[in-house]
């Protein structure tokens, strides 16, 4: 089992998404964002880490939502999280 890093950005970006859902919609809402993340480190821990690659080395990205995509990276025995972006951002302005 691989442990799980979350960078600064990824924090910023998951609690940002979070209280977006809170402001502008329900807690309901925001608690099926936090269990469609909880699911999908479910998975990456256990094993099923690699999904659509990126042109970034080691990254990959994941769909949570139609609305978010996770951004990671595997490294030796750790999956670091970069992004959780909204995919209704300029796709030209992400930064990993």
């Amino acid at each position: 089992m691989r442990s799980i890093f979350w960078s600064e950005t990824a924090k910023l970006d998951y609690w940002k998404n979070i209280d977006y859902l809170l402001e502008n919609w329900t807690t309901t809402e925001a608690k099926h964002f936090i269990e469609q993340v909880d699911e999908v480190l479910q998975l990456l821990e256990n094993g099923n880490l690699e999904f659509e690659p990126t042109h970034y080395k080691n990254v990959f990205r994941l769909v949570i939502s139609k609305q978010i995509t996770l951004f990671y990276r595997i490294n030796q025995n750790q999956i670091e999280l970069l992004r959780f972006w909204n995919n209704y951002q300029n796709p030209k302005k992400l930064k990993l």
